[in-house]
């Protein structure tokens, strides 16, 4: 059934999927969350991805569906490239990739190219470019966006003019699940001293990759408390991502996107550079930046 009144808005990532049905004024009327994210899609197998996701919505055709995230990827249903910086809400509505006519379309991502370095984002852009469009971020700033892969982005004017993309949350995974300190991290990660005399090292050396074997070290010889080890390492890693994301810039103020429970660490770190952390949920973000995407087009 088609309905002139809904919109379609899904973040389809890597591993996960979010989708939001979306009424007049931008209510969200349903939403979903699942591991479906694109890794688990077979190859030919968009069409009934998709079919599959419209059937949670009891089938419900709506008037326009907006995807954005790594369904645009060379690993997803379409390789929609990206957009260069400086890059703004205008420049995304008119590379939208659409894969059926004013029905069906893909934001694209956005790169960076300044000679050595190049970049890519998938999915913030539109989170950043529509909470700045909503009122909820500044049009001038950094935006930290934590996650599989922290994103430290620039915002002037309302455009991404710059960003730097630190590999933080991949690595405590893959060192979680694959290395030999796995048994110790197996626990959460929370904010209190161990978390915090992990940050202050990792703000203020550049030893990560020895200082990671310490963790391991220190626990065997009694020098450390097992179940510290979890909050100690993230805290090591999320200091280096600061060290990284902050060593170019001068803002006492970091806008910091994305989960609750990510952004919560970031600005537990944050403190202690002696930079205000202010938090804006990721999904609230997403939702505006293709609620004002739809409206452009629409």
């Amino acid at each position: 059934m088609v309905s002139a009144e809904t919109l379609l808005f899904v973040d389809w990532g890597t591993t996960n999927r979010r989708a939001w049905l979306v009424g007049p004024g931008g209510r969200v009327l349903e939403e979903h969350a699942d591991a479906r994210g694109i890794l688990s899609v077979e190859p030919g197998g968009w069409d009934a991805a998709v079919a599959e996701l419209r059937h949670v919505f009891e089938d419900v055709e709506p008037r326009l569906t907006l995807m954005t995230g790594m369904v645009g990827s060379n690993r997803g249903w379409a390789d929609v490239g990206y957009v260069p910086c400086p890059a703004g809400i205008g420049d995304l509505v008119a590379k939208l990739h659409w894969v059926e006519a004013d029905a069906v379309a893909i934001v694209p991502g956005v790169c960076l190219r300044e000679p050595p370095r190049a970049d890519v984002m998938r999915g913030e852009e539109v989170q950043v470019l529509g909470a700045v469009a909503a009122g909820l971020l500044p049009p001038d700033g950094l935006v930290c966006h934590p996650g599989t892969h922290t994103k430290w982005i620039e915002v002037a004017d309302g455009r991404i003019v710059g960003f730097r993309t630190v590999m933080t949350g991949e690595l405590y995974a893959l060192l979680s699940k694959h290395s030999i300190l796995s048994d110790l991290l197996a626990g959460e990660a929370a904010d209190g001293p161990a978390f915090r005399e992990g940050v202050e090292h990792g703000l203020g050396n550049c030893d990560l990759t020895a200082e990671l074997f310490q963790i391991r070290a220190r626990v065997l010889l009694g020098e450390a408390a097992r179940e510290d080890a979890a909050s100690y390492a993230s805290g090591l890693l999320i200091g280096a991502d600061l060290r990284a994301g902050l060593g170019r810039t001068r803002h006492d103020v970091v806008h910091v996107v994305g989960r609750p429970d990510l952004t919560a660490l970031y600005a537990a770190a944050l403190d202690q550079t002696g930079r205000r952390a202010e938090r804006l949920d990721g999904d609230r973000a997403v939702l505006a930046g293709l609620q004002r995407l739809a409206e452009t087009v629409l």
